[in-house]
């Protein structure tokens, strides 16, 4: 195949489409494809992933050389990777999807074999009925190969207040490239381009969503046109910035109107580059799936990086934090990543290595079971020296994800709360207040509680959930306090802990806070010391659909998580033990049922058990309640409804 006659019509298309960077935070356009649009492949099936994305020449210079040629064990060892008996391996181990290289930043000459691969590694898995995603960029050149190619591409860095050029942590041969200068999206739409209508990907996935603006020129221009256009002239004159074409982007550390300005600046600017990009490659596919890489949900807010405008750009993005555990008497887990993830119709991807992972991303995570390798010239990356792709461990679960897919397909999340995410209040309001979201998160996680998240752009949705808790909420605009009025005047209730909107998106103060007149039968506040858990209860006004405690004296059950989801038939009870060395033992269930449906049995499923068990049940008042005898890891608890009501 000659790489040349791949290229050359690209450049011709792409130069012929403008990208339009017309968005604001206050309605970012949703592009995020709904579920009745998706491809069916992906309802059916979901997604197990494996993972090989790395051109071989990046990674000879990644590795320690000093340059990019390979070895002829290195090229050797890539063709076996990419040959028909590694994807029949892959999908002997139960893969469904790969995600393989497209284009790592190199420049189109330097990387122009390994494209060509890419085409030929994508048609072996296509036809041996795997779908396959690509990672198209990195957010990063690698400089000493692309500038010979692209000297002009030096002008598109993003550079640090000295001037110098923004590196990929310690790997000085990787700069980050501003990805709103408008040549660099020229250049990159080539790229997008290729992976879609060449490669034919199912998934066009972005890497390194971290990093945004800098002290380049394009930049600087416009961070001070955003300035114009967002804030009067007089507010501007009266905080300090008489001249807005002398502005200069702030240190981060900077907290006054300029610094907040330049965090929105910032978080803006990247999710325009992504949904930009989207909709190039919807132009060219319209069902393509978009994914990109910006990290997980944090209990606070990462610099650049706001979720809930980003994502709704596309339909998955990467977690690759910390792995999952009960750890020195300390819960960790990818559940923030994940409720964000499924309340924005987005899958989260993570690396999921052994059953902990496995389960937890079946209880909490929409259509997609993980990674469950990742490889290098036949090599498992996190076990060098294995000869396995996969731990044996993990086997049952993947054939359990595929076989027993019919209770994660098209089922709902029961949600009795949702948790507000006030993008301005945790990332300008003060530490006492922007700290309490994930406090409160991390609260209802550990109890045990049916909740969701809820960002900024989610507030015309607020009729999806009963009460809207509101931690720290001291910064709204106008729009949103109307918004959060219109739910609570419809029937919706608020708990409001610690201070709530005394100032507006800026952190600029109110005369006085914008909701305080709310009808007092309608909110329950508490301060940030207040018993955070009897404030929900009292504002839910009832019994929460769901509760899990255990029926032994004194036992807590710390390190058990759960999530309650629904399809129109069944309900479902997803338990996760995090102490994986500690089966948990006779654990009381009780899930609310649809109102004027009855149980008919419950059943028991978990990869851990060859069939289902059936366990004995009561309902009374609207509740179900049933004991799980033992849960090692994983079991679903399956409430199977009856058409009416039982008298």
């Amino acid at each position: 195949m000659k790489m040349k006659n791949i290229i050359v019509p690209l450049v011709l298309a792409a130069n012929s489409f403008v990208l339009d960077f017309s968005a604001c935070a206050a309605d970012t356009p949703l592009l995020t494809l709904p579920m009745n649009k998706r491809p069916e492949w992906l309802r059916r099936d979901g997604i197990v992933m494996a993972g090989s994305w790395e051109p071989l020449l990046f990674r000879v210079r990644r590795d320690g050389a000093s340059g990019y040629t390979p070895t002829a064990e290195q090229r050797a060892a890539y063709e076996r990777e990419q040959s028909p008996e590694m994807v029949a391996k892959l999908k002997s181990i139960g893969v469904n999807f790969v995600m393989i290289h497209c284009y790592k930043g190199g420049g189109l000459e330097a990387e122009r074999e390994s494209m060509a691969d890419a085409v030929k590694f994508a048609k072996l898995c296509h036809d041996a009925g795997l779908r396959v995603g690509c990672y198209t960029y990195s957010g990063a050149f690698i400089w000493e190969l692309f500038f010979k190619e692209m000297p002009q591409a030096k002008d598109w860095l993003v550079l640090n207040p000295d001037g110098t050029p923004v590196t990929y942590g310690k790997a000085g041969y990787r700069y980050y490239w501003d990805r709103n200068h408008p040549d660099a999206q020229e250049f990159y739409r080539k790229i997008v381009r290729f992976a879609v209508e060449d490669i034919r990907t199912d998934l066009v996935h972005f890497d390194n969503y971290v990093i945004g603006p800098g002290h380049d020129a394009n930049s600087v221009t416009r961070f001070r046109k955003y300035l114009r256009k967002t804030f009067p002239a007089s507010l501007l004159k009266e905080n300090g910035i008489a001249d807005v074409g002398m502005v200069t982007p702030p240190d981060r550390t900077c907290t006054n109107l300029l610094g907040r300005a330049w965090a929105d600046f910032c978080c803006q600017s990247i999710s325009d580059s992504f949904h930009a990009m989207t909709r190039y490659a919807r132009k060219l596919r319209p069902d393509i799936f978009m994914e990109t890489n910006p990290a997980g949900i944090s209990p606070t807010i990462r610099w650049a990086v706001d979720h809930g405008r980003l994502l709704r750009g596309g339909e998955a993005f990467w977690d690759e934090g910390r792995h999952p555990g009960f750890i020195k008497d300390t819960l960790h887990t990818r559940i923030r990543t994940y409720k964000a993830a499924r309340g924005l119709n987005n899958s989260a991807f993570a690396y999921t290595i052994n059953p902990l992972e496995a389960a937890e991303s079946m209880a909490f995570n929409l259509d997609c079971f993980g990674c469950i390798c990742w490889f290098e010239y036949d090599a498992f990356y996190e076990y060098p020296g294995r000869t396995t792709l996969m731990s044996p461990a993990l086997a049952p679960f993947v054939s359990f994800y595929h076989k027993r897919h019919d209770l994660l397909r098209d089922a709902n999340v029961v949600a009795d709360v949702g948790v507000f995410r006030s993008y301005p209040s945790m990332q300008f309001g003060p530490r006492q207040t922007s700290k309490l979201t994930g406090e409160i998160e991390d609260t209802l996680i550990a109890n045990r509680c049916a909740f969701q998240l809820v960002f900024d752009q989610q507030l015309d949705e607020l009729s999806r959930w009963p009460v809207l808790v509101m931690p720290g909420c001291v910064a709204l605009s106008d729009e949103q306090v109307k918004k959060i009025r219109r739910y609570v005047v419809k029937g919706g209730r608020l708990c409001v802990i610690g201070p709530l909107a005394t100032h507006n998106e800026w952190m600029l103060p109110r005369m006085k806070p914008a909701l305080d007149d709310l009808p007092q039968d309608r909110v329950v506040r508490v301060d940030e010391k207040g018993d955070w858990l009897d404030a929900i209860r009292r504002a839910y006004g009832g019994q929460l659909s769901l509760s899990v405690v255990s029926t032994l004296a004194g036992t807590k059950l710390e390190g058990l998580c759960v999530e309650l989801t629904e399809q129109p038939d069944r309900r479902m009870v997803h338990l996760v033990n995090y102490r994986t060395d500690s089966p948990m033992k006779d654990i009381a269930v009780s899930v609310a049922l649809p109102k004027g449906r009855a149980a008919k049995f419950v059943t028991l499923a978990s990869p851990e058990h060859v069939a289902d068990i059936a366990v004995p049940f009561k309902q009374e008042a609207g509740m179900v309640t049933f004991t799980v005898p033992n849960v090692s890891i994983y079991e679903v608890a399956v409430v199977t409804l009856s058409e009416a009501e039982l008298r």
